[in-house]
């Protein structure tokens, strides 16, 4: 990545998160709830069986009520690893979300892998992902590391990605790079916005 690309990167990055931080408790509860809505009506999710998703961390939209649905459903729930000396993402499947995590890499809970077994990749189809801006060609803006870009590319068949974000997250453009991943749609609390198959 060139020093100016990332430089952008980081100038939007910083911006966008304070926007986020900047929103109200309420406001944010709120908006998820609506979010959430959309995403348990969704077709893929629907249809899901194997479902991939993250404990929400900070201001990010509350996945909590997700999560608690995918058991109730009867689905598998699948959350992501950080292993930061491989920098990759390990996904494991997941029981209990409250009784088989423990903070790891960022204070981020996580999977404990003592008790989660890993996940077969080539089984999940749908994947919850996270990230810090978008825009309505469904590129995005991660938290710098690269781990989902790497994931994303390495997930075998065509789960469908979908990111769940304020509105306060969609930005007009973002700048891109060749290793980035874009989402197959982006839902917020007023808004849905899907990648076009033939971009």
């Amino acid at each position: 990545m060139s020093t100016e690309l990332a430089a952008r990167k980081a100038a939007l990055r910083k911006h966008i998160l304070a926007s986020r931080d900047a929103l109200a408790q309420h406001a944010r509860q709120a908006a998820s709830r609506a979010i959430t809505e959309k995403l348990l009506a969704s077709p893929a999710y629907r249809a899901a069986r194997v479902v991939m998703a993250y404990m929400s961390f900070g201001s990010e939209f509350d996945s909590a009520a997700l999560l608690a649905d995918v058991r109730a459903a009867g689905k598998q729930l699948a959350l992501p690893r950080v292993d930061r000396a491989r920098r990759e993402i390990e996904v494991c499947l997941v029981g209990d979300p409250e009784r088989d995590v423990k903070p790891g890499v960022w204070g981020i809970r996580e999977p404990d892998p003592g008790v989660c077994a890993a996940a077969d990749l080539a089984a999940i189809d749908f994947v919850l992902v996270p990230g810090v801006a978008f825009d309505a060609r469904c590129e995005r803006l991660g938290y710098g590391g690269g781990f989902y870009d790497r994931l994303l590319a390495r997930l075998p068949g065509r789960p469908a990605r979908i990111a769940a974000a304020f509105d306060v997250q969609i930005v007009a453009s973002l700048p891109t790079g060749p290793g980035d991943r874009r989402v197959g749609a982006v839902l917020t609390e007023s808004a849905e916005y899907r990648a076009s198959e033939a971009q």
